[in-house]
């Protein structure tokens, strides 16, 4: 099972998401790997619809392991030590992706 299957938190928003995310048919050992298996699970993410619901659960419900919205578990700490009164990362990122798609449509 993937890790954008196994996160914890509510799980019947994780299965709205979760079904279309680009890992849900990977080996889940594969997005917990260390050193250069990063890298690859990094990869699975790339292109993923999803990414952003997947990184901000991550980031919400702290998911400590893993490989979640293309960031390591290490990327996503730094990120929460900068931006530590973020209350819903879900808005951050959905709203950022929001302006940016808009941006170039002016």
């Amino acid at each position: 099972m993937s890790p954008c299957a196994t996160g914890g938190g509510d799980v019947t928003r994780l299965q709205d998401w979760s079904e279309d995310a680009a890992c849900r048919t990977s080996d889940s050992e594969a997005l917990f790997a260390d050193g250069a298996g990063q890298t690859r699970a990094k990869a699975i993410c790339t292109g993923c619809p999803v990414r952003a619901e997947c990184l901000a659960d991550a980031l919400d419900n702290r998911i400590e392991w893993g490989v979640w919205g293309g960031l390591t578990e290490r990327e996503r700490r730094a990120l929460l030590r900068r931006r530590p009164h973020v209350a819903s990362w879900r808005g951050v990122l959905l709203d950022g992706m929001a302006a940016h798609s808009g941006s170039g449509s002016a």
